[in-house]
């Protein structure tokens, strides 16, 4: 069964980076995809410096020629991808009265839009293989989330899309399933830390004294969600949506 090819968006970084290193462990050929493919260079050094094969891909998921291209390079290079991770996102928050709409388009297109044309043109080759796993990244912001109604909506909208994939995919043989993050320390969390005024340090001990488990989330964390998700005895969890946020709430 060609089960062994792994596609991640947003690799570079934080937990796109973190997923890729895991599902190379795990024994996937990972193709580590982002909006710039000299970033995602050392993540691919990592992942072969530790024994595992990757490659490192420049694409902007928001445009349909672009994911073409790049899923058909995943196919040559490493083979048919039969793991797909839609994590690639951006922030663009504001209050609603000062939300442009380019700052609406931009987290629209990237979140919904560019998980949508991964999915539809890496299906075909899950169809083939009768074999294939999707993991959307939606986020504890699906819940509402203050300054965040772009990515907000985004993130409770790839819920509804991971629902759908459960229900047209099954049986072929792929699931799709959903993880929203709470609180992770990432380049990410760090940049509202900064927008915000506060210490990065600072901001994390607000935020794990909300938690539950009395920590904030590390990538490692996302990425072991991932990995259960996309193994094959996964196979009879679909359509789900797994809060990994240290608590019961966000």
């Amino acid at each position: 069964m060609s089960t062994n090819t792994a596609i991640v968006t947003g690799a570079a970084r934080g937990i796109g980076a973190a997923v890729a290193r895991r599902l190379a462990a795990d024994g996937f050929a990972v193709a580590v995809i982002d909006l710039d493919e000299a970033a995602g260079k050392p993540v691919v050094a990592q992942i072969e410096a530790a024994g595992g094969r990757a490659i490192a891909i420049g694409a902007n998921v928001a445009d349909e020629a672009a994911v073409a291209v790049a899923v058909e390079r995943v196919a040559a290079e490493l083979g048919a991808p039969t793991v797909l991770v839609n994590n690639a996102g951006v922030l663009r928050d504001n209050l609603l009265f000062r939300m442009t709409a380019d700052d609406w388009d931009t987290v629209i297109n990237v979140h919904l839009r560019g998980s949508f044309l991964m999915t539809r043109a890496v299906q075909k080759h899950m169809t083939a293989a009768g074999f294939g796993r999707i993991v959307n990244l939606s986020s504890t912001s699906a819940l509402g989330n203050r300054g965040q109604a772009n990515y907000a909506a985004a993130k409770a909208g790839l819920q509804g899309f991971t629902k759908t994939l459960a229900l047209e995919l099954g049986k072929f043989g792929i699931t799709a399933n959903a993880i929203a993050p709470g609180f992770i320390e990432t380049e990410m969390t760090a940049a509202t830390a900064a927008r915000v005024g506060v210490a990065f340090e600072d901001f994390n001990a607000g935020a794990a004294a909300e938690i539950p488990v009395a920590r904030t989330g590390v990538p490692d964390d996302i990425a072991h969600a991932v990995s259960f998700f996309v193994s094959e005895g996964a196979g009879f969890v679909s359509g789900q949506v797994l809060y990994v946020a240290g608590g019961p709430k966000a």
